[in-house]
């Protein structure tokens, strides 16, 4: 289990994209508990929610049909809808980038087949300029 780097969203592939979705349901109905996502909790709720919005702008570009929010929104009914800002600021930093982008990178050597070389080759360049 794995929030994505909220900078890599738009690079991820289609299968972690959807991944992610369905952590955040997880999220969402459990408030799961794992190594690489408990400090989500160590944040206000606002940050979950932002970080939610970026991925589903990102399904909605990439044409993905969500079927339903509902559980989001029963998670996130008592909230105060937030200004946009950076969600999980002390976590999803320089080093987080680079931990993911590797992740990422593995999975493109790998082979995994929905994460073309257009798509690495991007992630690549905005990585590179990140640097």
């Amino acid at each position: 289990m794995r929030l994505w780097h909220t900078e890599l969203i738009p690079f991820i592939p289609k299968s972690q994209l959807l991944a992610q979705w369905r952590e955040l349901n997880s999220i969402f109905v459990k408030e799961d508990k794992h190594v690489l996502i408990n400090y989500i909790y160590e944040y206000p709720k606002e940050d979950l929610y932002i970080y939610t919005q970026i991925v589903l702008e990102e399904m909605r570009a990439r044409g993905i049909t969500i079927r339903t929010i509902d559980k989001m929104d029963r998670y996130f009914a008592d909230l105060r809808i937030p200004e946009n800002y950076p969600p999980y600021s002390r976590h999803h930093n320089d080093e987080y980038l680079t931990i993911c982008y590797y992740n990422l990178y593995e999975k493109y050597i790998r082979g995994q087949k929905d994460f073309t070389t257009e798509q690495f080759e991007l992630l690549q360049q905005y990585y590179s300029m990140k640097k």
